[in-house]
């Protein structure tokens, strides 16, 4: 009995040693969007992690309370790598892009790095940036 306490033992530290040396390989992504015209509604984000499906299906999404000024928000324990975001501003709560006859958003928008498209959303690789391993903040305004 006693050496297989030994055992458990001797197992149990050296798979804490190996957690603690593992490394952390998680980032923090903050998100400041700026002019935000009330604190009506949400702002919704979405996380995308490639080119294929940018504007397409989300590698993570988040809502925060939208904050007249400026709301943060967070993506907690990413893997380090490029990313690109799309946000709104849902003012009116509907939990969708409002967008008038011929498609133009009727509620303010952003995407990471500011960018801007024509006739459209930008290329992922205009909104794209790095995501360090020790994280990131990233700020854009509303348009």
């Amino acid at each position: 009995m006693r050496s297989t306490s030994l055992a458990a033992f001797v197992l149990s530290t050296i798979s804490a040693l190996m957690l603690a040396a593992a490394p952390a390989g998680a980032a923090d992504l903050k998100i400041a969007v700026t002019g935000v015209a009330s604190a009506n509604g949400t702002i919704m984000v979405a996380l995308y992690n490639s080119a294929e499906t940018f504007q397409q299906k989300p590698f993570r999404a988040a809502a925060a309370q939208a904050v007249a000024g400026t709301t943060q928000i967070e993506f907690k324990d990413l893997p380090a790598g490029e990313y690109a975001f799309s946000l709104y501003h849902d003012a009116n709560g509907n939990g969708k892009m409002d967008a008038n006859l011929v498609g133009v958003p009727t509620e303010d928008y952003a995407f990471s790095n500011n960018a801007m498209g024509k006739f459209g959303p930008p290329k992922f690789a205009a909104a794209r940036f790095a995501l360090p391993a020790d994280g990131a903040v990233q700020s854009v305004s509303l348009h």
